[in-house]
């Protein structure tokens, strides 16, 4: 269970908020290894002000509720969603999960948005940005927000982020610094 709503369980498949226990979850991941790395990554981390409890489950599935139940809206499936990042086998994404850091990697900017346009994307996630960096081609960047739990917010609001011409930003932790 999870004791937050996490939006950025990246390799997820199924999310089912418990209906008497609003504050915990129960979140489905595409296999074992990704689960132990959820685990070990998100285990203790602070969210929405209040750390983070992620352990395994006695359930092997999240179920999706019958028709016209009342938790019907606290069940989300997302493995047909096609902004998910971990849906093939061999990825190279699978490459470069690394764990919470106040340092974001920024990747699919579209042509002609500035650092000043990210920044302040960034800024009005609630954080504050500390140091910026664009990869030579413009396409990445690295964000540096001023603490793991500013980070770990801008990516929940802000990847798979609308920055039109379909493009959607992709935030990652990364294991770089600025």
């Amino acid at each position: 269970s999870v004791t937050a709503q996490t939006r950025f369980s990246l390799w997820l498949t199924r999310v089912k908020i418990l209906y008497n226990k609003k504050d915990s979850a129960l979140i489905q991941l595409s296999d074992g290894n990704q689960a132990q790395l959820a685990m070990s990554h998100l285990n203790g981390q602070k969210v929405f002000g209040k750390v983070m409890r992620v352990t395994l489950s006695k359930h092997q599935t999240v179920a999706l509720p019958r028709e016209g139940l009342d938790d019907q809206l606290l069940t989300k499936d997302f493995s047909g969603s096609p902004l998910h990042r971990f849906k093939k086998p061999g990825s190279k994404n699978f490459q470069n999960i690394f764990p919470p850091s106040a340092t974001l990697h920024l990747s699919n900017i579209r042509d002609g948005v500035g650092e000043e346009d990210l920044r302040l994307l960034f800024s009005n996630s609630g954080g504050t940005v500390k140091a910026f960096k664009f990869f030579q081609d413009r396409k990445m960047a690295l964000i540096q927000m001023s603490s793991v739990e500013e980070a770990i917010q801008a990516l929940m609001d802000l990847h798979n982020y609308d920055m039109g011409g379909n493009h959607h930003l992709k935030v990652s932790f990364s294991k770089s610094t600025i």
